[in-house]
C-alpha cells in the first residue's frame, strides 16, 4: 500500500488491530454492506462467482471471507471443497450461522487463519478469491506469494476489491461518498466509528488498476486482467497460475 493505514491508534500489528475490527462489526456488518453499497456489492460478487464457475472448480479457497457471503454463493458451483478463511473469528461465527441455515455445512468449512501464513500445501486448490480483502493484508506481496503457492498451476484467482474512479463526475463523487458519508453511516448504524472510517481510507490508499496489476505480476500471476466495477468504485482483477 502507498501507506499505512491502521483502524485503530496504537503499535499492534495492522492485521491484530483488523481482526479487532472485524470482531467488533461483525453483528451488523452484512446489513450496514448492503446500505453502504446501495446493494451493487451483490451484483459484482455474483460476477466473481461466474468467473469461477466457469472454470469448473473442484477446490475453491475464499480469503477474507468475512460472514461468508462469497463462499456461500459458491456452494452451487459443483465445487467438492470449498474453504472461508479469515482473521475474525466473529465474522465467522456469523458465516457458520448463515452457512448452517442453508445446510451447507458438509460443503464449507470456516476456518480462522492468516492470509500470509496460510495452512494448506502448495497446489491445493483450483480457484481462490477475495472479495475487499487484499487491501487488510499487513503485507499485500506476502499475502499474494501465498496465495500464489496454494493455487494449482492452471488454477484461477480473482479479486473484488475498492477502486477510485479516474472520470469526472464519478471521481468528485466518490471522494466526498468515501470521506463524509460512508463513516457518518458507520458512526449512526455501528458501535465502532473507527472502523467505518478505517475502511474508507484504506480504500483510498489501495494500490488498485495497474499498479495492483503489476504487483500481481511481480508476485508470479499471468494472465492478469482488470475489469472496473459501476463507474470505477470497485474492479475484479482475474489472474492465473
Amino acid at each position: 500500500m502507498s501507506k499505512k493505514v491502521t483502524p485503530y491508534k496504537g503499535s499492534r500489528l495492522r492485521k491484530k488491530q483488523v481482526e479487532e475490527m472485524f470482531d467488533n462489526i461483525s453483528g451488523n456488518y452484512d446489513g450496514l454492506n448492503r446500505i453502504i453499497s446501495l446493494g451493487t456489492d451483490e451484483k459484482w460478487r455474483r460476477k466473481v462467482v461466474a468467473l469461477v464457475k466457469a472454470q469448473n472448480p473442484e477446490s475453491i479457497l475464499d480469503i477474507a471471507t468475512g460472514t461468508g457471503d462469497l463462499a456461500i454463493k459458491m456452494g452451487d458451483s459443483g465445487a467438492d471443497k470449498i474453504v472461508g478463511l479469515d482473521l475474525s473469528e466473529g465474522m465467522l461465527d456469523v458465516g457458520r450461522k448463515k452457512i448452517s441455515k442453508k445446510k451447507l455445512e458438509g460443503k464449507i468449512e470456516m476456518i480462522q487463519g492468516d492470509s500470509e501464513a496460510l495452512p494448506f500445501e502448495d497446489n491445493s486448490f483450483d480457484a481462490v478469491t477475495v472479495a475487499f480483502g487484499v487491501r487488510n493484508f499487513e503485507n499485500l506481496e506476502k499475502g499474494l506469494k501465498e496465495i500464489f503457492r496454494v493455487l494449482k498451476p492452471g488454477g484461477i484467482f480473482v479479486v473484488l476489491e475498492t477502486s477510485v474512479p479516474t472520470k469526472f463526475p464519478f471521481k468528485q463523487g466518490y471522494k466526498v461518498y468515501s470521506s463524509l458519508v460512508l463513516p457518518l453511516v458507520g458512526k449512526i448504524f455501528s458501535k465502532d466509528q473507527d472502523a467505518y472510517s478505517y475502511l474508507s481510507k484504506s480504500a483510498a490508499s489501495f494500490p488498485y488498476g495497474k499498479a495492483f496489476n503489476n504487483i500481481l505480476k511481480k508476485s508470479g500471476f499471468t494472465n492478469i486482467q482488470d475489469q472496473p466495477q459501476t463507474f470505477g468504485v470497485a474492479t475484479i482483477y482475474v489472474a492465473s497460475k
